[in-house]
């Protein structure tokens, strides 16, 4: 498996819907189960932060596309 944190958003998307997958079929032991629960927690916690740090990207932008100047204060 790839390392969650090198994964772009899409990629980790497309796996945490591949395990929701898994998940719900219900056809794994429950260990397997635990384990891909706890895979599946880390890529939304990664893709979470990828979203945050797009959001925040966007706040920084004019409405013109330049970058606002940072503020002091």
């Amino acid at each position: 498996m790839q390392d969650i944190k090198e994964l772009s958003f899409e990629q980790a998307y497309d796996e945490l819907e591949e395990v929701i997958a898994k998940l719900e079929s219900g056809e794994m032991s429950l260990e397997e189960a635990v384990t891909l629960y706890e895979r599946g927690r880390s890529l939304s916690t990664h893709c979470q932060e990828l979203l945050d740090k797009a959001e925040l990207r966007i706040q920084k932008l004019n409405e013109d596309g330049t970058l606002k100047p940072h503020e002091m204060g």
